[in-house]
């Protein structure tokens, strides 16, 4: 009987592509990051949250700022603005402005540390003290970068506080229309999106199989197609054998669509 006894061997479960997915594992640990962080923001006093949101969003500025100064840096003099002789203060002002937008590496990480770092923390302070976003605070934070943009760079000239109000009021504005249409867009959006299919899209994107969305819209797969979904349905939409398995592997698990499966 111990000579014929055979050991249970219990075999590890698979590993699913999204374990395999280097990709979607360093997304995760970035998410999981920006959530603590936000939920240690929340616990600290309005100068700390802004203190910190601040100096990210400048270092985030200075990255892309010193990104297009290389690439301004490569190109030849005469594709640069030159100043004509007896050019008008107003028509200088806009050249210099052209020119502190083609500096150098160095020049581009400070001006745009400057702008996105004060961008957001007047963002942050807002949105403390009134406890909302909204397209005010956005054309105020807006203001306030565009005004120190023109400090920094050393647009304007002589003329520099009217040039600091000029360009303070440009950003605003076109901060302003740019969230009016974002606004515009994401109500469209909600008003278009299908409301039977509000748990595909959490099931495919819980697997990390978003990009597979396209697949399921074109074969009018949605909420209430999944209980009776199979193998052969994934096949004629072109979905590959791993994702298959995991999207029936999760349907079998899902108390819900296992009992509406039975029915």
């Amino acid at each position: 009987m111990g000579a014929g006894k055979q050991e249970l061997v219990v075999a590890e479960p698979p590993k699913t592509l999204i374990q395999l997915n280097p990709i979607v594992q360093i997304q995760s640990k970035f998410k999981e990051l920006e959530i603590h962080l936000k939920t240690w923001l929340s616990k600290q006093s309005l100068p700390v949250e802004a203190a910190v949101v601040t100096a990210g969003g400048a270092a985030q500025g200075a990255l892309i700022g010193a990104l297009m100064g290389t690439l301004t840096q490569d190109m030849p003099p005469s594709m640069l603005p030159q100043p004509a002789p007896g050019l008008d203060p107003k028509a200088m002002a806009s050249l210099q402005q052209a020119q502190a937008l083609s500096g150098g590496p160095f020049a581009q990480a400070r001006n745009f540390a400057v702008m996105t770092g004060v961008n957001v923390g007047i963002s942050c302070v807002l949105k403390r003290i009134k406890g909302k976003e909204d397209v005010w605070s956005s054309m105020i934070a807006a203001f306030g970068s565009g005004s120190m943009f023109a400090l920094v760079s050393g647009m304007g000239g002589p003329n520099q506080i009217p040039n600091m109000i000029s360009s303070g009021v440009f950003f605003a504005l076109a901060q302003g229309g740019i969230y009016k249409l974002g606004e515009k867009f994401s109500k469209s959006q909600v008003q278009e999106a299908d409301p039977f299919y509000v748990k595909t899209r959490s099931m495919l994107f819980s697997l990390g199989l978003q990009s597979y969305e396209k697949n399921f819209k074109k074969g009018l797969l949605n909420d209430r197609t999944l209980p009776l979904l199979t193998d052969s349905a994934l096949r004629d939409v072109n979905i590959p054998p791993g994702p298959r398995l995991l999207i029936l592997d999760q349907i079998e698990r899902d108390p819900e669509l296992k009992e509406r499966r039975r029915k």
